[in-house]
């Protein structure tokens, strides 16, 4: 029987599974790595953890399911987008890599912009330049790390990386080189306009590829350290994003999908390149061949929880370890005694700035109307809300751009909770379903994988063979109709907020 493998590069680690045809798990493994802040704003990790963990995840897998090298006939690569891995000559990082939710670089945006033009840069992109994106991060390294840039032979995605010790190929693929601010959304393409506008060599870009194309082949090292078979086609795969939705069956007209992982994401699949005129919204290449799509992106969605666990939860931890269940679990429990609209208590989730709606790095999170009357449930059940609200703006967007809305699908860590499922629903007024499988942007690549080795006819046709809703949540209007008002008193913070939080950001 053929096997597909999946690895997902994320900011908490690498995940590597292992599939049949028919989509049935037959191994995974995760191993962690440290994420550095040497300064405030900055996020770096050390790109030598993710091949360690990749082939400690590999390693394991096979050894799990027994399954024979030779049997493994395609692998796809997913991971955390935006990110900026600086190599040498020989392929070697020459610094931590720069990653997605690093926010150092505004003054290397406006410059972009300013250089280039904002229109032009719509026109070339489909997007704004933000701090997350890779362009920003290549001016400042050559800014502020002259030594550095100079040893620059080539910049790549993190997953990239990756597939550059797997196979020996500087490659990437149309998703998650859409993310770059470097890239021609609109025909897949660099963008020779922006490389030149921005003093970047075009050598430094790696060839891309289709999410389902072969773009290397496992080489004789890789395939000593991880125990795969010399050979074996590595697909283009997919950014995290694009990757988690073809996972998730986003991959026709009418299917949106709702992501509550560290950060939030609304993901719509589109048959053309369509823009939102106040680029509120990123418009990217799918990893469906010749298909697009657009995302709404917040930066602390499932992390806010994180942080609230981690800086107020002790209590819910030790409960939680008497019980022997998930601190997630007893937090969520205690949201639900709580009533919808926490009577009055607005959590703004700007923990580390902001993407969408609003682009800015300055904006910071934020409790807005806190009475004696308000206890932990309020507080625990105001992020879920808060984080709802902040999705429910990009899902507004796309309402108004017309899109069509027939299902949402509601994935990541965050939707195993019922109640956080609910206030999905009740939030943005459209219900939402699970699917049977939930392994994100692992499985996604791994279909992927499947289809540039012949398994299955077209991405398509994966999903259909693979994918299926199980589970529904419908909306409770009489909690619709209650958060409205709320939802209105949200919309208005980050407005009236905004110069404080600038102002803050520079104490």
């Amino acid at each position: 029987m053929p096997y597909l493998l999946g690895i997902d590069i994320g900011t908490s680690g690498t995940k590597t599974i292992l599939i049949d045809p028919t989509g049935s798990v037959t191994a995974k493994s995760t191993i962690e790595y440290p994420l550095y802040s040497p300064q405030p704003l900055w996020s770096e990790q050390d790109p030598e953890d993710w091949w360690n963990a990749t082939v400690g995840t590999i390693r394991s897998c096979l050894t799990q399911s027994g399954v024979r090298a030779v049997e493994v006939v395609g692998i796809g690569l997913s991971g955390q987008m935006h990110g900026a891995v600086f190599v040498d000559g020989n392929g070697n990082p020459l610094r931590r890599a720069i990653l997605w939710n690093d926010q150092r670089t505004q003054s290397q945006c406006d410059w972009i912009t300013n250089r280039i033009g904002a229109d032009k840069v719509a026109e070339y992109t489909c997007n704004p330049v933000l701090t997350g994106f890779q362009a920003p991060k290549i001016v400042w390294l050559r800014e502020n790390e002259p030594e550095v840039y100079a040893k620059v032979k080539r910049v790549l995605l993190p997953k990239d990386f990756i597939r550059y010790r797997l196979t020996g190929e500087y490659a990437t693929e149309v998703s998650d080189a859409s993310g770059t601010s470097l890239f021609d959304v609109k025909n897949r393409k660099w963008s020779a306009e922006m490389l030149v506008g921005c003093d970047i060599p075009a050598s430094w870009m790696a060839e891309s590829f289709e999410s389902v194309e072969v773009s290397g082949k496992v080489n004789a090292t890789a395939a000593g350290l991880t125990g795969l078979k010399s050979g074996t086609p590595v697909v283009g795969g997919g950014g995290d994003q694009a990757a988690g939705a073809v996972g998730n069956g986003i991959v026709e007209t009418g299917i949106l999908s709702n992501s509550l992982g560290t950060s939030g994401v609304v993901f719509a699949f589109s048959d053309t390149p369509r823009v939102d005129v106040a680029l509120r919204l990123h418009t990217f290449c799918h990893a469906v061949p010749g298909k697009w799509h657009l995302m709404g992106v917040m930066l602390s969605a499932g992390g806010s929880l994180q942080w609230y666990r981690d800086a107020f939860g002790q209590p819910e931890k030790v409960v939680a370890g008497a019980l022997g269940v998930d601190p997630y679990q007893i937090l969520c429990d205690e949201a639900a005694t709580a009533p919808a609209g926490s009577e009055g208590l607005v959590f703004l989730p700007y923990l580390t700035g902001e993407r969408a709606p609003h682009p800015d790095p300055y904006a910071r999170g934020a409790f807005v109307g806190i009475t004696r009357r308000h206890t932990r449930a309020h507080f625990a059940r105001a992020i879920l809300e808060g984080v709802s609200f902040g999705l429910k703006d990009s899902l507004s967007v796309m309402q108004e751009m017309g899109l069509p809305i027939s299902e949402v699908r509601a994935s990541g860590g965050g939707a195993r909770s019922g109640l956080w499922r609910q206030i999905l629903a009740d939030t943005s007024g459209v219900k939402h379903v699970t699917v049977n499988i939930d392994e994100g942007p692992a499985l996604g690549v791994a279909l992927l994988a499947g289809v540039g080795a012949g398994v299955y006819p077209s991405v398509e046709d994966a999903c259909r063979s693979v994918i299926r809703v199980v589970d529904e949540t419908a909306v409770n209007t009489t909690a619709n109709d209650k958060y409205q008002p709320t939802y209105n008193v949200y919309r208005s913070l980050y407005p009236a907020l905004k110069s404080a939080f600038h102002d803050l950001s520079s104490l």
